[in-house]
């Protein structure tokens, strides 16, 4: 009786007259794209299963990387059966919303049977509290504040749906301020980090991922109570590395038309290291950074990298 879904990539190009560069809505204080703030009440009421997986982040923190190696690990390695489908058709992203017939993340995982892997970048105070509720397991992935800040500006860019950045030195500002999608990258990080133990959140960074991939699969393995082969653990690290997922089509991102993600502008996968911001920052505007850091995070003690 219905039709056929369209590929992601279908219904993109179907939607490409309504597709434009949201503006930002706010949400009980947190800055989220307009589509997501109105249909909040669907996204809030959300209930998962016990056996759900939410992957968390703020954007740009290694999302797309931790949810390879997730569906690596739950399909002990298979490389064919990870490829089954592009990253957002494979794990939804909870609280997306998009002009049909693209499916938003409630759609997609209305005809996903549990268990499921949920991306989401809200902060904690705003993750549907059905994830606490039924106890279900939580990843939350942090990268030091300025490999985010130019990765997240790099993305405004090429997404065309985001709101415009405008130039570098502006950028640094709205950072700071928390004026950019999802909100405070300095709330965010705490938010996941107090409540890790209450909460039993496995809370992992992008440097330590980089700088010993094979230690924090292994974490991750544990977490989620597997247990692999040495074997397959290697392969597992092998196809999460950024050469290999930058030239694997399914988690790429290629598959976004370039009236979404102009990838012309900037690659979805353009670096993945530690230390790009020495690239981007002037020394006065890294002294006026690392000052306005220092603040905001007064009350915790995140170990941060900015170099490895």
């Amino acid at each position: 009786m219905e039709e056929t879904p369209l590929s992601y990539e279908e219904a993109i190009n179907k939607a490409a007259g309504s597709l434009t560069r949201f503006p930002l809505t706010e949400v009980q204080g947190v800055p989220l794209m307009s589509p997501i703030a109105g249909q909040w009440s669907s996204i809030s009421a959300f209930c998962p299963d016990p056996s759900d997986l939410l992957i968390a982040t703020y954007p740009k923190a290694g999302t797309t990387w931790t949810q390879e190696i997730v569906d690596l690990l739950l399909h002990n390695g298979d490389e064919e059966i990870c490829k089954r489908a592009p990253t957002v058709e494979r794990i939804p992203f909870l609280e997306i919303q998009a002009p049909p017939p693209i499916p938003s993340g409630l759609q997609l995982l209305k005809f996903m049977k549990p268990p499921r892997v949920i991306k989401t970048h809200l902060p904690i105070q705003l993750v549907p509290e059905g994830f606490w509720e039924n106890k279900c397991k939580v990843i939350y992935v942090a990268r030091n504040a300025k490999d985010n800040l130019v990765s997240y500006y790099h993305f405004d860019r090429m997404n065309l749906t985001q709101p415009e950045p405008g130039p570098w030195d502006g950028y640094i500002q709205k950072f700071m301020r928390g004026n950019l999608g999802w909100g405070s990258w300095y709330d965010h990080v705490k938010g996941y980090w107090k409540e890790r133990e209450k909460r039993n959140i496995l809370y992992l960074f992008y440097e330590d991922m980089k700088e010993n991939p094979r230690r924090e699969v292994e974490r991750i393995m544990h977490y989620l109570d597997l247990s692999l082969s040495d074997d397959i653990i290697d392969k597992i690290v092998q196809l999460t590395s950024f050469k290999v997922m930058k030239d694997n089509p399914m988690a790429n991102y290629t598959f976004i038309p370039k009236i979404v993600f102009d990838q012309s502008i900037s690659e979805f996968m353009r670096k993945g290291e530690v230390g790009d911001w020495t690239n981007h920052f002037t020394p006065a505007q890294s002294q006026m950074f690392d000052e306005d850091y220092k603040r905001q995070m007064a009350d915790v003690d995140i170990p941060f990298r900015t170099s490895i």
